[in-house]
């Protein structure tokens, strides 16, 4: 089944057990607003390319790793969209959750998302328990403190904050579960699977903090030049768009050099090298090839 399918499969039916009976409706409707339609889903891919670069003997629990990594990041979107934060009127190109829905529900939908998460995890390692094992530190640890996408959120209320270790809890967290989760499903050894997400969490990271300077809103499917009108750590503000630049195409080259040994190692490295370019705006990707 293409890796998208799997997510989106993955997704809906964490969703639907979500929706059950007795949820209040407008949670359940919250709920699957911010989950549908999705964006690219990077990180769930990610994992899923991982997994198949192992073996891929486990797909029910690559699956449910990959939709767990997917749930947090939207619960985090959800969060992050909030008045007492970004206070952003669209997201993935529609209005926020809590624009839609009110704060008090959006606040309850993405903390209802992160423990969603984790409960799609564990149904997915019912017969993996040794594997699952490995897995729960993994993505509990990018998610909450002290390096996780909630200590990134947390170093935005700080008045200064060094821009690789902000990349690194902020992005870089996630992409490493998600590269560290698809080894760990697959029954490979995870460890030696961090530099690759950590590497290209912090080049999506540079490519997005380009995206806020370079692109428009319909492009990115949110208001841009934000990073600017919240004080917010930002690539191209550091270093220049021709030094951002070049340091994304320096992130993405280690990212593929850090590929461990694996039996579809080269099929790996191509799609990771295609992929990275995406991250970029239309408008520079030309300019960094």
């Amino acid at each position: 089944m293409d890796p998208m399918a799997r997510i989106e499969q993955a997704l809906e039916s964490a969703i639907v057990a979500s929706e059950g009976e007795g949820c209040p409706p407008t949670l359940a409707a919250a709920l699957r607003y911010a989950v549908f339609p999705g964006g690219a889903r990077i990180r769930p891919r990610l994992c899923l390319a991982v997994a198949w670069a192992c073996g891929d003997d486990n797909p029910v629990l690559a699956d449910s790793a990959a939709a767990a990594i997917e749930l947090l990041h939207c619960g985090s979107l959800v969060h992050d969209d909030l008045p007492c934060f970004d206070d952003a009127p669209i997201r993935r190109g529609k209005a926020t959750v809590h624009k839609v829905f009110g704060e008090n529900i959006a606040v309850l939908a993405g903390d209802a998302l992160i423990v969603l998460a984790f409960e799609t995890l564990a149904r997915g390692a019912v017969n993996s328990p040794e594997r699952l094992a490995k897995l729960l530190p993994v993505i509990s640890s990018a998610v909450g403190s002290p390096s996780g996408i909630i200590a990134g959120q947390a170093w935005e209320c700080e008045p200064q904050v060094e821009l690789a270790a902000y990349h690194r809890a902020k992005t870089g967290a996630l992409f490493a579960a998600a590269t560290i989760a698809g080894a760990a499903a697959a029954g490979w050894d995870a460890e030696p699977w961090r530099a690759l997400g950590e590497r290209l969490g912090e080049a999506y990271q540079v490519a997005d903090d380009l995206r806020d300077v370079a692109a428009d809103a319909e492009e990115i499917g949110k208001p841009s030049g934000r990073d600017a009108e919240l004080g917010r750590p930002s690539a191209a503000r550091e270093l220049g768009v021709t030094g951002a630049i070049q340091r994304f195409d320096a992130l993405v080259a280690a990212a593929v050099d850090s590929i461990p040994a694996c039996p579809r190692v080269n099929e790996l490295r191509s799609l990771i090298s295609m992929e990275g370019k995406r991250f970029l705006p239309k408008s520079l990707a030309l300019r960094a090839a």
